[in-house]
Parts: structure tokens; C-alpha cells; sequence
């Protein structure tokens, strides 16, 4: 075959080589047409003979053959070379057309000649096959006569054999057959009856019985499927196999309420013999997320129905949704704790689901490691994996779908019209859930912080406003009368604070008050080593309600009336320490509200008698006890109960703070307006407001207090409060008792208590809120909190102004000739009547003393006051004087001398307040014009009024009308500046 191969390709090769032969015959003969008489015609043989024989040179002229002389048959190449002159010059040159005719013929001599080479060469080759053919024809026809007589040969041995023989090969066939039919239809027999024991097996719950069984009478179904009555089993076993996974499905819905190991390892070991186990895993996500609807839906349904009373509406179609918002109040919480149990339930099972995938696989893990290669271990471990990560994403879905059902119950409900410890109990509950959550599948929980937060804004909103509106009604019927309690009282010891020695979050140790009780809460606050919130971590719910009981089930201590809290209540050390009582039977006429707020330590101290006979001892009957009313305790007890809902509910907790704030801004105003304002101070008006003070004030009056027109109108700011009025019982006119001093005292004293209470709790409300609204409350400490004591002063001042008669001293200053011509040694009279009137002033402060503790600081303001304004009333009489003289400016020294000293022994306050502000004074009358006009411009603290009277009646003596005139004009452009 090989050598017919060369052959042909030789062949190929003569026929390219003839066929580009007859192509440049063409030209050639066409270049010898007759229309060239003077060319005659050539043949071959003359043209080959014309060229020499040089193999090289013939095999370029082969070489120089253009490839277009290749192509088919059909090409002209006649055509191709006048179109080659066509597209040449225009004129063409008849030498050139000679040189491409000698090329043509050059190339047409080379090719003949290879032609001619080729065929002798091939001709033995041709010769050799033509023999192979002709041996080829012989074999067959000898072929054709084998054939023939094979023919012959096979008719004969078919007529040597009978029918009988081949009767008995036939029956003996058939008996083989039929015993394999026999035994085919013991096997078919067999597996009809398998269907009952199926059903049986699935009636016990062997799952993965069934199935093996199942399976394996599928498998022989399969072998003898050939049967017709096989088919109908097939289709049989194939309905039961999926009725076993239907009745597989639902035992797989159960583990969703009550987790079963045993009952769970029988579902998943049937789902492995299915080749099922991811399906299984997706089935059983859908059947928990289906189990967190179907009980929610039951739950609040049956509280519903039961609470509904009509049969009326089909509340069995309504959705979840508009079932949560026909809850009434009084099952709300009830249908909550069952919600919250239930949904518990799910969670515990879900993760004893979790669980148990987590001991099998590390067991199977060990056996797969055994045998690494084998490719059912191969895709056991690819199983467990993603078993693995279904379960760990399901955590955060179960998770959600459990929020939403609860965010959905909250919001269905207007929780504002709830009591407040009731809504601390729905918090708690919903607290301890997120709880739950963040152990769970560590959640932050934001759509049942949202839910809550809604809530809870709302509630609060309205809860603030009445307590806004309780506290307005305390302070204006608050008789300002002096609530006694244990010297060692701070707001720990009120029940709404509990929480907070619960959760450690402040120790206060009944020693260290004992021994000093004048440790201010600031103080305590800063013996505190430990951090907000820092109270001890509780073991896992998981681990401790995982196989018994709901943390749900949880009840609050019946002794813990006052708060729902879960994390709160007493031991009964705390509860003896710190309960409200009072040992002694001597306070029997004291009004059972007050007693309650008595707190009793257990330190043997006797409590305050209310014995007007009793002679006074300041430092024994009152024994340092903190000022405090009523009003005060309710605002403390209030402050706890915001700070129980921040500690719930961190997501509220600065719009917490805010109504802290307001109870406490709304507390100092109404203490402001009711004795702080009933002093016409004409010109000095603000005279003892610090700019910080006015701010404040201001900012409250701004912010909270609502204009008195708007009093018998709906309020157009529903957030503001109206303005306070104080009480008709308290009276702030009689001089006997300095102008109601006792209940200004307490006022005033309570607030600063108030203040110092609410420094106390800063650490605590710094670490609730978020780190960037704490330059709020920064602030607020600083520019109103810090403020509370500088209120003494201007409630201060006005007993001060009117207990002195001051107007009363000016006219007898007036009076008092100045331009005597004699040194006097004796002082003026109005110097006695002034210390008179001061000595008057100290009797009675001691009066007020017998009934209402007076604090140093408020003592040294009270003192401060009066000296104050003596000390102004002094510069004012000698600026008032027409004439004086130089013996007249030494009486007024004299008598501002007789006067320091006297009153040094009145006072303990040293050094005497503005005792500069009057000497300056006076002796600026002893400066000259030039002197004088400097000194006037460096001391602006002095009216208008002194000023001129210093220029007018001073130094006017001894200065000229044009110095005196200059004076005036600078005093003038002074007062303009002020302006």
C-alpha cells in the first residue's frame, strides 16, 4: 500500500506538472498565431532543443512560475497575461513583450522536459501494479468457486439432520426457563408482602428500617422488572418510600418544640440511607421558622379568643400582625411570658440540635481520618460541612424570625397607659430575651431594640410628662417644711436604688457613713473600684435551663413590691440595713408619708423629736441629717426609676437622662421663682445672679416652663410645664420669721442635696449613654448642677434686704450734718440704730435655728448679705451728703470704724465683706482733680449717683468749677458705656 501510495502522489505531481505544461502551451501558441507572419510556428521538440540542457537553470524557470498557473482547469491563463499588458504602461514596449514571451516559452520548455523525466521515470512502477492487478483478478475468480461449492456443502448436512433432535434442545431450554420463572415468583411473592411489615416499622417509628427495607426491595424490583406485574410493585414501593419521607418530614417537625436525641438520631440516620441529609438540613430550617409562626400564632390567638368573650370575629384568619394589636392590657403581659417561653423552647432546641451535630461528627470525623480515600468518606465529610454551615446560618435566621414575632407583639399595643412597674416588667422580659439572643448567636438585637425603643419612647414620653405634672402639683401645695432622716441618708437607701447595690455597681459600706457622716455622695462616689455595669457574669442560659425548666419562669421576690426587675431585690442583711422604719414611739404625730422615707441603719441613733420644749441644741437635735422634703424624696425616687429603665434599656437611656435633667431644671426654677423673686431690686436687679445662673435660668425658662397665658389653654408645646406658683401656706412676708427664712432654708438645702445626689449618680449615667452625647451631660453638670448652690445668694439676699430697714438708715444719714468745723469723737446715732437692727436680725436667725438646721454656708451668705448691703448703704448716705468737710470725712470714718467693730462681734464671717468698697470710698475724697479722674475710670463698681456725689460734694471743695466740670463729663461718658 505504500508503494501505491508513492505512486499516486507521483501521479498527482505528473498530472500538476502536464497540466502547467498544456497552461504555457497556450501562451506559446497563441504568441505563434498566424497574426504574426513574421514568427514562425514552433513545436516542442524545436523549443526544448532551442533552450541548453542546464537542470538549474530549467528547475528556476519551474521556480519563476507564478502561483496562479496552479490553479484549476478553468483558469485562463491567456486571459491572465493580455491582462498583465492591460494593466501595464500605457505604450508598451515591444522588447519587453519579447522578454516575457521568451520567459513563457523558457518556462514551457522546462516543464515539458520535467514532464517527460517523471514519466520515465514512474513507468516500472506503472508496469509492477499493472501486474498486481491482473494477479489480483486471478485470486478472485478462484474465490467465487469456493463459495460455490460451500453452498453445496451446507444443503447436504441440513438434509442430514431430523426435527426430533431438535425438538428435544427445544424442551430442554424451556424446562431451564421455567424453573427461573419459578423462583422469580417466590422472590415477587416476597416482596408484596414487605409492604405490611413496612407499615409496621413506620408505626414504631423505625425510620431507618423502613427505609433499609424499602431499599433493598427496590433494588431486587429492579432486577426482575422485565415482569409486567413487576411495574405495578415498583410504582408501589416507590408511593410508600414517599409516604415514609412524608411521615420522616413531620417526625423531623418535631424536634423543633421538644429536642429528642434518641428520636433525632433515628430521623437523621434515615435521611443518610435516602442520600438525603443537606435536604433533611433545609427541611429543617423551613419546619423551625414555620414551628417560631405557628406557636406565636397559637399563643396570642388563645389569649385572644379568651379575652374577646364573642364569637363574632374569625380572629383564626386574621394575621399575626392585627392578632397582636386585640391584646388587652391585662393579659398582655401573661400572653408575653407564654410568647417569650415558647420561643425559648424553639431556641433551646435549636441549639441541642446544634449540639448533637457536634458530638456525632467529631465521632464520624475520627472514623473518616481512619480511611481517608474512600469516597463514601469523602462525601460524609462534604455533608457534615455543610451541615456544619447551614446550622451556623441558621442561628441568626432562627434568631430573627424570633424577633420579629416579638417586635411585632410590642408594637401591637400601646404600652403607655401601663403602670410603671408593669412596663419595667415587659422590659425586663424583653431584656432578658435580647439576652438570650446575644448567647444564641451573639445578636445585638436591633429590631427588638427599635420595637422597644418605640415603645418605650412613647411610654416614657408620657410617663415623664405626668410625673412633670405631679412634681409642679408637690412643689406648689409643698409646704417647705423639714422632712426628718437618718444623718447617714443617701439615695442607696431608697428602694428605687436597689438595683444598684445589686449589681455592685456601687458599694456603700454602713461603717464609713457611720463615721463620717458628712460624706457627701461626691465623695462616696469616688470610692467606687469598680465600673458601670460590671456585676458578675451569670452562667449561660443554655446551660442553665438547657435540659430543665424556662428562664421565663423566673419569679420576682414578693418582698420586691417596688421593682420587677430580674436582677434585682434584697438578701435580708440588705433588706434589714437598709428598710424604711423608725424605732421611736415619740414620733407618733409625724404623717405615715414621712415615716416611710425614716431610714433606719441600725446604729442605735434615735430619730429627731419634733419637742418644741426641748431645749436647743443645734449639733444634738438635728445631728448633721441632710435637708431634704417631700418633694425631694419623690424626685430621688423618680431619678430610680428613669435610671431601673436605663438600665433595661441602654438604647433610651440618653432621652432618659434629658427627663432627669428637666425634673431637676424644673425643681431649681420653681425654688427660684418662689424665693428668689419677691425682692424688687430696681436697678440691681440680677445683684447676686451669676452670669452662669442667669443662663441657666434662662435656658429653663426658654426650654421647659410654659408662658402663664398659655395656663388654661392646651399648651402649644406639649414638653413645656407651667409655670410654678407657690404655695398659700407658706409665708414668705412675716418678719418674725425672717420672711419665711426656715422654708427657704430647706428649699434651698434640699437642692443643693438634690445636686450633690445627682453628681453621685454621673458615673453611673456617663456609662449608659453613648459616648457622644456625654458632652451633654458633661455640660449640664458643669452650667447647672454646679449652679444649685450658687442659689443661696439670691434667696439669701432678700432676707437679708428686708429683715435690715436700710431705707430707714438712709434718711438718718441724711440727716447728719457733714460740714462740721470740728474733729467729733463721739460716732452717729444712725451707727447704733443700724447695729440694732443687725443684733435684732441674729436673735431671730437663732429663732429659725431651734426649728430648722442652718448650715455655715447658709449662715456666712445670710451674714455676707447684710454686711453687703450695710457696707453699700454706708457709701450710699455719703454720697447722698450736700456739703462736707474735712471733720466730716472723719466722722464718716469714725462711724464706718465703730461699725466694723461691733459687728465683728456679731459674726464669726471673716474677712468682712466689702469692707474696701466703703474706705476707697472715703478716702477718695482726699484725692486731687487729676488723681481724681483716674481713679474714677479704674473704679466702675460705683453708681453714677456716688460718682457725682464724690465730685460734687468730695473734691469739689478743693477744685476749680472747670476741673469739676471735666470730672462730670468723664462720669457722664462712663454711664454712656455702660449703656
Amino acid at each position: 500500500m505504500s508503494e501505491i501510495g508513492k505512486i499516486t502522489r507521483k501521479m498527482k505531481k505528473l498530472k500538476s506538472l502536464v497540466a502547467l505544461k498544456d497552461k504555457l502551451q497556450q501562451v506559446g501558441d497563441e504568441d505563434r498565431s498566424p497574426t504574426s507572419p513574421d514568427r514562425p510556428l514552433y513545436i516542442y521538440k524545436e523549443e526544448e532543443r532551442e533552450f541548453p540542457n542546464d537542470p538549474l537553470a530549467d528547475q528556476e524557470a519551474i521556480d519563476s512560475i507564478e502561483e496562479v498557473y496552479y490553479s484549476d482547469d478553468s483558469w485562463d491563463p491567456s486571459k491572465h497575461e493580455l491582462q498583465k499588458l492591460k494593466d501595464g504602461p500605457e505604450k508598451l514596449s515591444l522588447e519587453d513583450i519579447d522578454k516575457d514571451r521568451n520567459r513563457l516559452r523558457r518556462q514551457l520548455a522546462a516543464v515539458s522536459k520535467k514532464v517527460s523525466e517523471l514519466v520515465l521515470e514512474n513507468h516500472p512502477a506503472y508496469a509492477q501494479e499493472l501486474q498486481r492487478v491482473m494477479d489480483l483478478e486471478t485470486a478472485l475468480q478462484g474465490a467465487n468457486v469456493i463459495c460455490i461449492n460451500g453452498r453445496r456443502h451446507l444443503e447436504i448436512a441440513k438434509q442430514g439432520f431430523t426435527t426430533a433432535s431438535l425438538g428435544l434442545l427445544a424442551n430442554q431450554r424451556k424446562r431451564s426457563q421455567l424453573l427461573g420463572l419459578m423462583n422469580s415468583l417466590r422472590t415477587i411473592k416476597t416482596l408484596q408482602r414487605t409492604d405490611v411489615r413496612l407499615r409496621e416499622m413506620l408505626e414504631e417509628e423505625d425510620y431507618p428500617g423502613a427505609i433499609q427495607l424499602c431499599l433493598e426491595c427496590q433494588k431486587a424490583a429492579s432486577i426482575f422488572r422485565h415482569y409486567s406485574c413487576i411495574s405495578d410493585l415498583s410504582s408501589k414501593l416507590q408511593d410508600t418510600l414517599e409516604m415514609i419521607e412524608e411521615q420522616l418530614d413531620v417526625a423531623l417537625s418535631k424536634t423543633c418544640n421538644s429536642f429528642d436525641a434518641a428520636h433525632y438520631e433515628k430521623v437523621q440516620t434515615a435521611y443518610r440511607l435516602l442520600g438525603k441529609t443537606q435536604t433533611a438540613m433545609d427541611q429543617l430550617h423551613m419546619h423551625y421558622a414555620s414551628a417560631i409562626h405557628n406557636t406565636a400564632f397559637q399563643i396570642v390567638l388563645g389569649y385572644v379568643e379568651l379575652c374577646s368573650g364573642t364569637g363574632d370575629t374569625n380572629f383564626q384568619k386574621m394575621q399575626y400582625k392585627d392578632l397582636c394589636t386585640h391584646i388587652i392590657t391585662e393579659s398582655y403581659i401573661p400572653c408575653l411570658m407564654d410568647l417569650c417561653k415558647a420561643l425559648w423552647g424553639v431556641m433551646n432546641s435549636y441549639h441541642k440540635t446544634m449540639q448533637w451535630h457536634e458530638l456525632h461528627d467529631s465521632t464520624n470525623q475520627e472514623a473518616a481520618e481512619a480511611d481517608a480515600t474512600s469516597s463514601i468518606n469523602i462525601e460524609a465529610t462534604f455533608n457534615q460541612r455543610y451541615v456544619k454551615q447551614k446550622l451556623e446560618h441558621g442561628l441568626a435566621r432562627i434568631w430573627q424570625d424570633v424577633q420579629q414575632k416579638v417586635k411585632l407583639y410590642l408594637l401591637g399595643t400601646d404600652l403607655s397607659v401601663f403602670k410603671f412597674d408593669d412596663f419595667l416588667h415587659v422590659l425586663d422580659l424583653v431584656n432578658k430575651l435580647m439576652l438570650i439572643g446575644e448567647e444564641f448567636c451573639n445578636s445585638k438585637s436591633e429590631g427588638l431594640q427599635d420595637s422597644i425603643r418605640k415603645q418605650s419612647i412613647n411610654y416614657f414620653k408620657n410617663y415623664h410628662r405626668s410625673r412633670m405634672d405631679e412634681l409642679r402639683m408637690f412643689l406648689e401645695n409643698e409646704a417647705w417644711e423639714l422632712c426628718p432622716v437618718k444623718s447617714n441618708f443617701t439615695i442607696l437607701n431608697l428602694q428605687e436604688f436597689k438595683f444598684l447595690r445589686r449589681s455592685g455597681l456601687v458599694k456603700l459600706k454602713l461603717s464609713s457613713t457611720m463615721s463620717s457622716p458628712q460624706s457627701s455622695p461626691a465623695k462616696l462616689a469616688d470610692t467606687r473600684d469598680r465600673p458601670a455595669d460590671t456585676r458578675d457574669a451569670p452562667q449561660g442560659f443554655f446551660i442553665r435551663y438547657g435540659n430543665h425548666g424556662n428562664p421565663f419562669d423566673v419569679h420576682q421576690d414578693e418582698d420586691d413590691g417596688e421593682d420587677v426587675m430580674a436582677t434585682n431585690g434584697y438578701d435580708d442583711e440588705e433588706k434589714e440595713q437598709n428598710a424604711y422604719a423608725d424605732d421611736d414611739s415619740d414620733d407618733s404625730d409625724v404623717p405615715e408619708e414621712l415615716k416611710q422615707d425614716f431610714v433606719d441603719e441600725k446604729t442605735g441613733e434615735a430619730p429627731v423629736r419634733r419637742d418644741s420644749k426641748k431645749k436647743y441644741d443645734k449639733s444634738r437635735k438635728f445631728n448633721n441629717a441632710p435637708i431634704l422634703t417631700n418633694t425631694t424624696l419623690n424626685v430621688l425616687r423618680l431619678f430610680g426609676k428613669y435610671m431601673q429603665m436605663m438600665n433595661v434599656l441602654k438604647p433610651i437611656a440618653f432621652d432618659v437622662v434629658i427627663c432627669m435633667s428637666q425634673l431637676f431644671d424644673y425643681y431649681l426654677f420653681s425654688v427660684y421663682s418662689f424665693f428668689a423673686t419677691d425682692l424688687d431690686m430696681s436697678a440691681a436687679a440680677d445683684w447676686g445672679l451669676s452670669n452662669k445662673l442667669k443662663t441657666t435660668l434662662k435656658r429653663i425658662n426658654d426650654n421647659l416652663i410654659l408662658p402663664e397665658v398659655y395656663f388654661f389653654y392646651v399648651s402649644p408645646v406639649q414638653d413645656k410645664v407651667p409655670f410654678p406658683h407657690v404655695s398659700p401656706v407658706v409665708d414668705l412676708t412675716g418678719n418674725q420669721n425672717l420672711y419665711g427664712l426656715a422654708e427657704r432654708v430647706v428649699a434651698t438645702e434640699s437642692l443643693v442635696f438634690l445636686a450633690e445626689q445627682f453628681e453621685f449618680l454621673q458615673p453611673q449615667l456617663e456609662s449608659v449613654i453613648p459616648p457622644a452625647k456625654k458632652a451633654f451631660l458633661q455640660q449640664f453638670y458643669s452650667q447647672t448642677i454646679s449652679t444649685a448652690s450658687e442659689l443661696r445668694r439670691p434667696v439669701y439676699r432678700v432676707v437679708a434686704a428686708k429683715s435690715v430697714v436700710y431705707d430707714h438708715i438712709l434718711q438718718l444719714m441724711a440727716n447728719v450734718k457733714w460740714d462740721i468745723k470740728d474733729i467729733m469723737s463721739q460716732h452717729s446715732s444712725y451707727v447704733d440704730v443700724l447695729l440694732r437692727e443687725l443684733q435684732v436680725f441674729s436673735n431671730k436667725l437663732d429663732q429659725v435655728g431651734r426649728h430648722v438646721p442652718i448650715p455655715q454656708p447658709v449662715y456666712n451668705v445670710l451674714w455676707e448679705h447684710c454686711i453687703r448691703l450695710a457696707n453699700r448703704t454706708f457709701v450710699e448716705g455719703f454720697a447722698s451728703a450736700k456739703k462736707c468737710s474735712n471733720e466730716g470725712r472723719a466722722l464718716m470714718q469714725l462711724d464706718f470704724q465703730q461699725f466694723l467693730m461691733k459687728l465683728e462681734k456679731l459674726t464669726d464671717l471673716r474677712p468682712i465683706p466689702d469692707r474696701e468698697f466703703v474706705e476707697v470710698y472715703v478716702k477718695a475724697y482726699y484725692l486731687t482733680d487729676a488723681d481724681m479722674e483716674r481713679w474714677i475710670r479704674d473704679h466702675r463698681e460705683y453708681s453714677t449717683k456716688q460718682l457725682t456725689g464724690l465730685v460734687t460734694c468730695g473734691v469739689g471743695s478743693h477744685i476749680n468749677k472747670k476741673a469739676r466740670q471735666r470730672l462730670l463729663a468723664t462720669i457722664e461718658d462712663m454711664e454712656k458705656l455702660k449703656r
